[in-house]
């Protein structure tokens, strides 16, 4: 299980639309976590699947 730094971090990095099944669809959706390179970003909602690789939390500042 992935401990993360805050509870804003862990709510938007696991939160799961119930209209779109593509998180990139999702205005809702603001952060991704991919899991197999252990990376965050923040979606950029232009209609592509572009993110912005973050290092630290955008809530609390810790280093991710």
């Amino acid at each position: 299980m992935i401990e993360f730094c805050c509870e804003f971090m862990e709510y938007h990095a696991n939160f799961k639309c119930d209209i779109h099944e593509n998180p990139y669809d999702c205005p809702d959706k603001i952060v991704i976590f991919n899991e197999k390179s252990n990376d965050y970003g923040i979606i950029i909602h232009d209609g592509g699947s572009s993110i912005i690789e973050i290092n630290f939390c955008p809530w609390c500042g810790d280093k991710l």
